[in-house]
């Protein structure tokens, strides 16, 4: 008679979302059919793109974003947390990660429309009060108000929250070990079915190639990293980075190539990430170690880094 194989099955999903996809890896008993946790996670994340998407004009965002000045606005629970955690770290940050810099983002080509010179001059010499001072939120009536002219932009956290809604699906189909992503930004939910850690690459910040600059080994944790590698427009001679400097309104200048983040919760991740990009190595190891965070920054010298934390192997004084 054979044997009923007992060895857990090692399952890969994904599917588009967010203009790139997601995926979630984890191990599951022999038979096991994944189809209806695949349905939930393309939801999951489709529900987070449909309410926070700069490029779908009916999208929950773009239609507060419309709103008059004054009005209250009801919005979706998922979209009003992400706020509430923007707003959050937008404070502890001191402004340098500002959920409001969606005009400057747009203005210099990083939305759906082409750059233009017009719109980088306004962004460039308008009064810019951070989102924290001028939104307002009422979490209990689900509502949110802006008392100065605002055009939110989230591509600095929601991807991170879309990872943290992957996270939230596996456990509610019994699934506790796991490692779900979006981009780069991952979440690992407990240990590999052998008791180790999920293995997750930092990828060295060089346009020209994907190739691991380190591997983290995590647990119930989650990374982010931002960079200006990956994602920028060409503007003359000049390459942009999409990471915006809130108090320019401009692309951030002489920053690090890279930063990640290990955090809690990936929108932490997120977040924290971009405003450490835009603190730089300095200001930025110093928050990052007030906050409890681990980083690692990564500069243009290729033998040159900057370590905050444990678990990148930081000894702080």
């Amino acid at each position: 008679m054979s044997k009923t194989p007992t060895e857990p099955q090692r399952i890969a999903l994904n599917g588009p979302t967010m203009g790139t996809r997601w995926s979630a890896l984890f191990y599951a008993p022999p038979g096991y059919d994944p189809g209806a946790l695949a349905i939930a996670l393309q939801d999951a994340v489709a529900e987070i793109d449909d309410q926070m998407s700069t490029w779908k004009p009916d999208s929950a965002l773009m239609r507060f974003n419309t709103a008059p000045v004054g009005d209250w606005v009801v919005l979706p629970a998922h979209l009003l947390r992400v706020l509430e955690l923007g707003l959050r770290i937008g404070r502890a940050s001191g402004g340098a990660f500002d959920i409001g810099m969606g005009d400057a983002v747009r203005a210099w080509g990083f939305g759906p429309e082409a750059a233009s010179a017009e719109a980088i001059r306004s962004a460039l010499t308008r009064a810019r009060p951070p989102a924290h001072e001028v939104l307002d939120l009422a979490p209990e009536r689900g509502e949110v108000r802006k008392r100065a002219p605002l055009s939110l932009d989230l591509n600095g956290i929601a991807k991170g929250y879309g990872v943290d809604r992957l996270a939230e699906v596996m456990l509610d189909h019994g699934i506790t070990a796991a490692l779900v992503g979006i981009d780069g930004e991952m979440r690992a939910l407990g240990l590999r079915p052998d008791g180790a850690p999920w293995s997750v690459a930092v990828e060295a910040p060089d346009p020209a190639r994907r190739a691991p600059h380190s591997i983290l080994a995590l647990e119930d944790a989650a990374v982010a990293t931002s960079g200006d590698y990956r994602h920028w427009v060409e503007l003359g001679s000049q390459r942009l980075s999409h990471t915006m400097q809130p108090r320019r309104g401009a692309p951030v200048q002489g920053g690090p190539a890279s930063v990640s983040v290990v955090a809690r919760s990936c929108a932490e991740a997120d977040a924290w990430a971009t405003a450490l990009m835009v603190l730089g190595p300095e200001e930025g190891a110093r928050v990052a170690r007030r906050e409890g965070l681990d980083a690692l920054f990564l500069l243009r010298d290729p033998d040159t880094e900057v370590r905050v934390g444990p678990l990148f192997g930081a000894v702080d004084t």
